[in-house]
């Protein structure tokens, strides 16, 4: 993610480190996806890609994903606190457009983390139904790895959906570990 702010001059970029062993997981697997790319030249507009990410309500930024770049060294030192509350953001984008974005909270409004039970009932109330305002019948989902999206029920769920035009770890096209350089909402959200 680049973003630069024009007035003062600062730049934010994502350091997305893959290992050697995650290139080659990468380069030879998959074949589902690759099949498609063969032989439907505009695949990659058909991946509905999903991501969370989270935002801290008092500004802390998480510094191993995110460095701010500028001309001079501001010395600056900020206290924060040990668990900051944040926000949980999902969102799903493809090039049809972006599903989302849904926040995280508990029945009394209050900001919660993501658990399987919680992410199955945004995909049960929410994302389902987002889609029946969309063709899905082409339509490939893709989610990362996290513990939260791969439960049973979830990747059943999923399955049910999307058949086997679903890319997760312990679905019909596995996801690869530390992959995070093929989601374009590593640098949109």
């Amino acid at each position: 993610m680049t973003t630069e702010l024009c007035e003062s001059n600062v730049v934010s970029t994502k350091n997305l480190n893959c290992d050697a062993k995650s290139r080659f997981k990468k380069r030879y697997s998959s074949n589902g996806p690759k099949n498609e790319i063969a032989v439907v030249p505009d695949f990659h507009k058909r991946i509905l890609f999903s991501d969370e990410a989270h935002f801290w309500l008092n500004g802390y930024v998480n510094k191993q994903n995110c460095h701010i770049w500028s001309e001079a060294n501001p010395q600056v030192y900020v206290e924060t606190p040990l668990h900051p509350e944040k926000l949980t953001v999902w969102c799903a984008l493809w090039a049809g457009g972006i599903i989302g974005p849904y926040f995280f909270k508990n029945d009394e409004g209050h900001n919660v983390t993501v658990n399987g039970d919680r992410y199955r009932a945004m995909v049960t109330n929410f994302f389902i139904p987002e889609l029946n305002n969309h063709d899905v019948q082409e339509l490939w989902f893709q989610q990362d790895g996290a513990t939260c999206h791969t439960a049973r029920a979830t990747i059943d769920l999923l399955k049910d959906t999307f058949g086997d035009r679903l890319i997760s770890r312990f679905g019909p096209v596995n996801w690869l570990p530390r992959s995070c350089d093929l989601t374009p909402l590593d640098y949109f959200l």
